[in-house]
């Protein structure tokens, strides 16, 4: 996505057809909101990456308050006071990852951003291992191999082609998010309501620009991107994706993500003409092809586990405290 969130993890119990249908629909429809970021950043006149963050952060905020408020009535402020200190570690991440992907966009390609931003799962694995001593399946060594191969080719490219330092800030994003993780299970063992914490981002994230920016206008045409930015590729799609996590797998969700990785560069190439090179092509290759691998043996291992009654019952405690 344009940014990692935490999202609750699904339950590989079995669902209904017409659920699980329900469920591919809505992940779809997020990953295709979170892919116009590439686009739209690109196509934006305003250079300032103050105001930027600024504007995209206060439309988010903006559309998933009204959400909120709208959903929860009177308990939608409770939600947010709920978070408590992991929501706000949580959200104080999700801001570093906004302001992230604003400024790799801007010095590398949106290939390069958004496949680099997709190895977010195999970082938050070795995370878990360095930190919270988290057995890694083998074929997740395997995918964070050829995903390292495929970012050290990326790089390659990057530095003599004066993307590196966009590269680095495309990096960011999934270390960032793999902090994030790591701290919300050291401290409460689940990721705290999504919703509520991607509020709190928004609200961190435009605090900096608010009094460290310069003027933040933008003429009429930038701000209306801005709002789409805001509202629905980011806001819209991130309430598609709670929506989707009760009706299918970590795994699924995992590979039905990879839509915004492949569409992002698809619509920036058609909207501006930016094509990746030939070394940002194997590279991207390689990591999608080790993040599909690693999903689909995730898959494949779900259904024995969802088999077994204590560990079926020991994700559900999880799950739902």
């Amino acid at each position: 996505m344009a940014v990692n969130t935490p999202a609750p993890v699904p339950v590989p119990v079995p669902v209904p057809a017409a659920d699980r249908a329900r469920g591919i629909a809505l992940m779809l429809g997020a990953g295709v909101c979170w892919s116009l970021g590439g686009i739209i950043v690109k196509s934006l006149t305003v250079a300032d990456v103050w105001a930027i963050v600024f504007w995209r952060a206060f439309f988010m905020a903006a559309f998933i308050g009204v959400l909120l408020a709208a959903l929860r009535g009177r308990a939608a402020l409770a939600a947010v006071r709920a978070v408590g200190v992991p929501g706000l570690i949580a959200a104080a991440c999700l801001a570093l990852q906004i302001y992230c992907f604003i400024l790799a966009l801007r010095n590398t390609t949106a290939a390069n951003t958004f496949v680099l931003m997709s190895v977010s799962p195999l970082f938050a694995a070795l995370m878990g291992l360095l930190f919270l001593r988290e057995r890694v399946a083998w074929p997740t060594w395997i995918a964070i191999t050829v995903a390292l191969a495929g970012i050290v080719i990326m790089f390659g490219e990057g530095v003599n082609g004066g993307r590196w330092i966009g590269n680095a800030f495309a990096l960011c994003i999934p270390l960032a998010y793999a902090c994030q993780i790591l701290f919300i299970r050291k401290v409460r063992g689940t990721a705290p309501d999504l919703m509520p914490t991607v509020f709190l981002g928004g609200l961190i994230a435009l605090t900096p620009a608010l009094f460290l920016g310069g003027p933040l206008a933008v003429g009429p045409r930038d701000l209306a991107l801005l709002a789409l930015m805001g509202c629905v590729q980011l806001g819209l799609g991130c309430w598609l994706m709670t929506l989707a996590v009760r009706h299918l797998t970590a795994a699924e969700m995992g590979l039905l993500a990879l839509t915004e990785t492949v569409l992002a560069p698809f619509w920036v190439w058609l909207g501006v003409g930016e094509a990746p090179g030939a070394a940002a092509l194997t590279g991207g290759i390689l990591i999608i092809a080790a993040l599909v691998l690693n999903a689909g043996l995730a898959m494949y291992a779900e259904p024995a586990e969802a088999a077994d009654p204590a560990t079926r019952a020991e994700r559900a405690r999880r799950a739902n405290s």
